[in-house]
């Protein structure tokens, strides 16, 4: 268990969850096991959180979010190690998404000159879809907005994509994880 606390890196020491844990466990014991063809990448690979979200009548789903420094190793394994983790955690969907930050206009407080574009609520909350999604391609996105204001984002995955029937069965958790992490449907 000693071993497992590596992989979790928290702000300022904080202790972490029973489901940290738990995620950390789960990935550490992928590392270790000696079948595992992504036990390389693994090695550099640790969370910053994680958290259980109901997703309705299809069970519950793990969000695991991981630095952003950390992500560009995270996103080569993705498919793989969500597939791994869902079955170290049975009846449960994985959504690994990266940490990002979000600088609102008075970013000059902070000391910086110019404002990333990368770091903007709309291109974090496009980021976020991705990681959401993950490992499928977006294809396509329609915004409709109804008589009573309301908006509703459209989202088209790639349809040549190979786990196609698998990733039709997470479309509902796929949602409801959006809407929490970012308030929109």
């Amino acid at each position: 268990m000693i071993n497992a606390r590596k992989k979790i890196v928290k702000e300022k020491g904080a202790a972490p969850t029973a489901i940290e844990e738990e995620v950390a466990k789960a990935l550490f014991d992928i590392e270790v096991s000696p079948s595992s063809d992504i036990k390389a990448d693994l090695r550099d690979v640790y969370i910053s959180g994680a958290k259980e979200i109901e997703v309705g009548k299809s069970g519950s789903a793990v969000v695991i979010h991981v630095p952003f420094r950390v992500w560009k190793v995270v996103k080569k394994i993705q498919g793989r190690l969500v597939r791994e983790l869902e079955k170290k955690f049975n009846r449960r969907h994985i959504v690994l998404v990266a940490n990002r930050t979000i600088l609102d206009l008075n970013f000059k407080r902070k000391g910086l000159k110019v404002r990333p574009r990368s770091r903007t609520l709309t291109a974090v909350h496009e980021s976020i879809l991705e990681d959401v999604v993950g490992p499928t391609e977006i294809v396509g996105k329609r915004t409709r907005i109804s008589v009573d204001g309301t908006k509703i984002l459209k989202v088209y995955l790639d349809p040549k994509d190979k786990d196609k029937e698998n990733i039709e069965n997470k479309l509902a958790c796929f949602s409801a994880v959006y809407k929490k992490l970012t308030n929109k449907e």
